[in-house]
């Protein structure tokens, strides 16, 4: 974990100006919407219709924030007015601080953040009861020896939310487009277990079932499968250094190997837990379709040095077959290289593009808190907390989304913009279950993530609420590509339920946010200037654009408490005395 970004600061205010925005339609009121499910229409033309259309996937993986964190007060989702919310740790006691907690609003883009790791994610949902984010903060706190002081401002901050007036860009595209309320961290745990997933639709369990001594020991600290922890990859390069403990090399099958369908033939080194699977997929699937790994920091260094490079974010980086083979390895690139590719208009007739943010914005963007502290510790554009500032983070999702609709590439796009982990912060929804991990606790789901389609094919402000995780991204991909699902692969299939999950009818593959009207031709696409947002908007730190503007009020929450007394979202970590 890393303690180091947990630092000391000051809370503070925002305000925001007018300015006008393009204009779009305007969906109906989310209030007034039932949730958009997948409604009945024939699947063969439906697919049909999507292959047509769509040919380019753009995910924008943003880091730890849980859907009640950013979309707990979104009108018509599943957000902390309900019902279910009250009877799931609504009301939470703070041990330290001897009094009751109920979520309460923040505008601050920069805070401290809350303790992810996987015990501590199982101990806050308490067996679905969603009730011990508080306490179990604390407590984790301080077992690793840090002062009173500073677990019981994180155990506060585990209650905090955020809304339109702090992250209005995110909330203009969740109501122009689809916004999914019931997406799940695939594994209860921190930032690489859910990059893993996205690729894989797994953490290791067909690893740990074909080698059983490489199961993760009980205080799942060091290497081990399923992985549950940050441990770094394998293999480099890293930001500082070649870490003294890293991971196990992953050795099972990702998306990046059905993609390359008989070019996976290409990965010829370190194969030996994938050579049927490359067997079997040349002769399935004809056709490659290009992938592209573009995060913030890489290549941007030299040797093992990157300063603003986060090593345990790049998943594929995990993969000896993907690391050790040049020609599936030169599918990860830098941040900057996307928008090259895009403005050049080089994108191949058919695309899947990861894009990921990092320690260190490259676009000069600063922080609106100008305080030599948040200055210095809060340049990261990838929604981190503890070095994040979620304005420059939702600058780097505009910046992206625009570069795409002003493209040729919008009328055959779906952007996901999608975060790998919950955080630490209050989500209400208990997580469904999914088998059990080495430490005899579920290895999925964890808490829920957000998720936002956008495509001019999507339900214009739909909340789509099938439920799903990470691994619905695979099986997306499966569906649109005619991908072989990585679970019914030979190396994979044995081991079910122990691996892949693209095969599992318990979650969506996320075509629930598509228009069938808008993909058959009877509606009209959803305009690019629907989302766009002006560069003079996006480079502006706090953004000129209110909730008004962004066409959303938060919904009001009844019988809360406002933020106790003393709450300080960037508390001075400190060790105890």
């Amino acid at each position: 974990m890393k303690w180091k970004a947990l630092l000391l600061a000051g809370s503070f205010l925002i305000a925001f100006a007018l300015i006008p925005l393009p204009s779009a339609a305007s969906p109906k009121s989310h209030a007034s919407r039932h949730p958009a499910r997948h409604r009945r229409h024939p699947a063969s033309q439906f697919l049909k219709n999507l292959r047509l259309h769509i040919r380019h996937v753009i995910v924008i993986y943003q880091e730890n924030r849980s859907f009640d964190s950013y979309f707990g007060t979104f009108p018509g989702a599943d957000n902390l007015a309900t019902a279910q919310a009250r009877r799931h740790g609504f009301r939470e006691y703070d041990p330290l601080g001897k009094t009751w907690v109920t979520p309460f609003a923040i505008t601050t883009p920069d805070s401290a953040d809350p303790n992810h790791a996987r015990p501590v994610l199982i101990a806050k949902a308490n067996g679905g009861r969603m009730n011990h984010f508080i306490s179990a903060e604390e407590d984790s706190l301080l077992h690793y020896g840090l002062s009173r002081a500073y677990a019981h401002q994180l155990g506060l901050l585990t209650m905090a939310h955020w809304d339109c007036r702090t992250i209005p860009f995110l909330w203009l595209y969740a109501h122009r487009f689809a916004l999914y309320d019931h997406i799940f961290d695939a594994m209860y745990g921190p930032s690489t277990p859910g990059n893993i997933d996205l690729i894989a639709g797994q953490t290791g369990q067909t690893q740990w079932a074909r080698h059983p001594n490489e199961a993760v020991k009980p205080d799942i600290e060091g290497p081990g499968e399923p992985v549950l922890n940050d441990l770094d990859p394998a293999f480099g390069p890293y930001r500082d250094g070649v870490p003294k403990v890293r991971q196990l090399n992953q050795s099972y099958a990702t998306l990046m190997l059905t993609l390359l369908g008989r070019k996976a033939a290409l990965a010829k080194v370190d194969t030996d837990d994938v050579r049927k699977d490359i067997g079997e997929l040349t002769k399935l699937h004809a056709s490659a379709i290009p992938w592209g790994w573009y995060q913030e920091g890489f290549g941007n260094g030299k040797g093992n040095h990157h300063p603003s490079y986060v090593a345990h974010h790049d998943a594929p980086q995990y993969f000896g077959y993907i690391r050790l083979n040049p020609p599936l390895w030169s599918g990860v690139h830098g941040l900057r290289d996307f928008f090259k590719l895009v403005d050049q208009r080089k994108l191949p007739p058919r695309s899947v593009d990861f894009v990921k943010g990092g320690y260190h914005n490259p676009f000069g963007w600063l922080p609106a808190n100008r305080s030599s502290f948040v200055l210095k510790h809060f340049m990261g554009d990838d929604d981190h907390p503890g070095y994040s500032d979620s304005q420059i983070s939702e600058a780097l999702v505009a910046k992206v989304v625009n570069t795409i609709a002003r493209s040729p590439y919008w009328k055959s796009s779906a952007i996901i913009i999608l975060w790998d982990d919950p955080g630490g912060f209050y989500d209400h929804v208990p997580p469904p279950t999914f088998e059990t991990c080495p430490d005899h606790h579920p290895c999925g789901d964890g808490p829920r993530i957000p998720l936002i389609l956008i495509s001019p094919y999507a339900r214009s402000g739909a909340i789509v609420s099938n439920p799903g995780d990470q691994a619905s991204f695979a099986k997306f991909l499966d569906a649109l590509f005619k991908l072989p699902p990585l679970a019914s692969l030979p190396d994979e299939k044995p081991y079910l339920p122990e691996g892949p999950r693209d095969t599992n009818p318990r979650l969506t593959n996320l075509l629930g946010g598509f228009s069938p009207a808008r993909l058959a031709g009877k509606k009209p696409p959803i305009p690019a200037s629907a989302a766009e947002i002006p560069n003079h908007v996006v480079n502006t730190i706090p953004a000129p654009m209110t909730c008004r503007q962004v066409g959303v009020t938060p919904v009001k929450l009844k019988g809360t408490l406002p933020p106790p007394k003393g709450f300080n979202p960037l508390p001075r970590y400190s060790r105890a005395h």
